[in-house]
């Protein structure tokens, strides 16, 4: 049987838009991953966004017990509240942004067994504080180094 998987995800844009990180922090019995990417131009929703998108995409096992901390209410509550079921039933009308990712998401949410913790950010928690870290450093990165973030381009 395998371990329940701990996540901690976080987001960050230097302006927003702007450049853009996430961090992610999987762990997993005594296993524990790291993941961080910068973004050119983004926004800060899309990289907590993106943030639980890349653990996810991590995970080499499906049907997993995964709890997801975020410091995002804009992800958390649309999860716990419904709003993801809504938007994809209405496909994302009345410009629903960042359409790409939460359709990416909710495929990959099929394959786990998701609960979501909010979490408040820039508190006492080290684990939100490392990727707040993570994400911070890969906004910070090189310019050179930044990956665009198609979904953001073709949306705005």
């Amino acid at each position: 049987m395998s371990h329940p998987v701990i996540m901690y995800t976080d987001g960050s844009s230097r302006g927003n838009p702007g450049p853009g990180g996430y961090g992610v922090l999987l762990m997993s019995g005594s296993h524990r991953k790291e993941l961080s990417q910068g973004y050119r131009h983004t926004t800060n929703n899309r990289m907590e966004l993106m943030a639980v998108i890349a653990g996810l995409k991590a995970l080499k096992k499906t049907g997993l017990q995964v709890t997801i901390y975020s410091d995002s209410q804009y992800v958390v509550k649309a999860w716990q509240e419904g709003w993801l079921k809504k938007w994809i039933k209405t496909d994302f009308k009345g410009g629903k942004k960042n359409a790409d990712l939460w359709k990416e998401f909710h495929h990959l949410s099929q394959q786990q067994h998701i609960r979501f913790v909010w979490v408040k950010g820039h508190a006492d928690n080290p684990y939100n504080n490392r990727c707040d870290q993570l994400a911070t450093e890969a906004a910070d990165s090189a310019r050179h180094k930044l990956a665009e973030d198609h979904g953001y381009d073709t949306e705005n």
